[in-house]
């Protein structure tokens, strides 16, 4: 999966996980808790104009007292956030969330967004050797028992 292309990842993906930049806060918390994402899109007139992430609704909104109600996403996002392009390899996004210490980043061609990849969508990896070796192991006790 880390060669994979991220448009191959993010094919994959139901749906695009944004809103638009006068959503509130709180519609976007929301929305974030239904889609159980860490982060949303910001998308205008078809383009990507920014991102708001969990850290984003605690940092600029909860903690400089902000009602999550009235505050719209504009006043709060990451505007322009940095981009992956979909024909990049998996491992070139998980090299920018270290880099720049971030843990999502939005996969856009041509500044229309195509979907989004996290640190977490790393662990699928992870966990899908983890199951290939669980595997192998009870074929391997079936055979010597």
């Amino acid at each position: 999966m880390l060669n994979r292309t991220l448009r191959k990842i993010v094919e994959h993906q139901k749906t695009l996980a944004a809103a638009p930049p006068q959503t509130s806060v709180r519609e976007s918390a929301r929305l974030m808790k239904k889609m159980q994402i860490g982060a949303l899109l910001v998308v205008e007139h078809g383009r990507l104009v920014g991102i708001f992430t969990e850290r984003d609704a605690l940092a600029r909104v909860l903690a400089e007292g902000r009602d999550p109600e009235t505050t719209p996403l504009v006043e709060v996002m990451t505007l322009d956030p940095i981009t992956v392009h979909p024909d990049q390899p998996f491992v070139m996004a998980l090299h920018l969330m270290y880099e720049n210490g971030f843990r999502h980043v939005p996969v856009a061609e041509n500044g229309r967004p195509l979907g989004m990849v996290s640190a977490r969508d790393a662990l699928e990896v992870e966990e899908a050797e983890f199951e290939k070796t669980l595997r192998q192991r009870e074929h391997l006790r079936a055979i010597l028992a």
